[in-house]
Formats: C-alpha cells, structure tokens, sequence
C-alpha cells in the first residue's frame, strides 16, 4: 500500500525534476518553463508543510488543535512574486531574442 506521503513526494519530486531538464535546455522558452515548474514544486513542498487541518479554526486560543495560516500566506505571497517575476524573464527572453536575433539561452545558434 502506497502512502499518501509518498505519493505527494513522488509528485514534487517529478516536478522539480522535470523543472531541473526544462532548465538545461539551450532555448529560452524551455528555461522559463522550467523556472515556472520549479517555483510549483516550492509552492506545494511548503502548503504540504502546513497540514491540512479540517475544521480547526487558525486562532492560538480556540482550543488545543489549530490550524498554522502560515504555509497558505506563504504560499500566496510565492504565486504573486512568482507570476511578477515569470512575466519579467518572460520580457527578458523576448529582448534577448530581438537583440540577438537566436532564443538560445547564450545568444548563437551551435
């Protein structure tokens, strides 16, 4: 029987793997999804952190059981930095293309 547990660390783990080929790729559209996938794989490593609580509330002084809002604040902070800075190397990788006239991540076709 497989564990939730290893299930949900397999998933990242292929993720983060896949983010890590996505990267040593030699064009620039390849390395920005790979920078996307990698910054998904932090996303759900650090909300799995936090547990999931069902009907606890995240208040200290509501009872012995409660909810860490931490991870989720974290994590939402992570997608809005993460979608500002995918749209900037997204900009960077177009410049490049048009200053260099190639998408490759060094600038000459090989």
């Amino acid at each position: 029987m497989v564990s939730m547990e290893f299930l949900l660390a397999t998933g990242i783990g292929f993720v983060t793997a896949a983010g890590i080929w996505l990267l040593l790729r030699g064009r620039s559209f390849p390395v920005v999804l790979g920078l996307s996938l990698i910054g998904y794989a932090v996303n759900v490593f650090i909300f799995a952190m936090g547990r999931l609580w069902m009907g606890v509330p995240p208040i200290v002084d509501a009872g012995p059981d409660v909810a860490d809002p931490l991870p989720q604040a974290l994590v939402l902070t992570a997608i809005v930095i993460g979608f500002a800075t995918t749209g900037f190397v997204i900009e960077l990788a177009l410049r490049s293309r048009h200053d260099n006239g190639s998408d490759h991540v060094d600038g000459s076709e090989r």
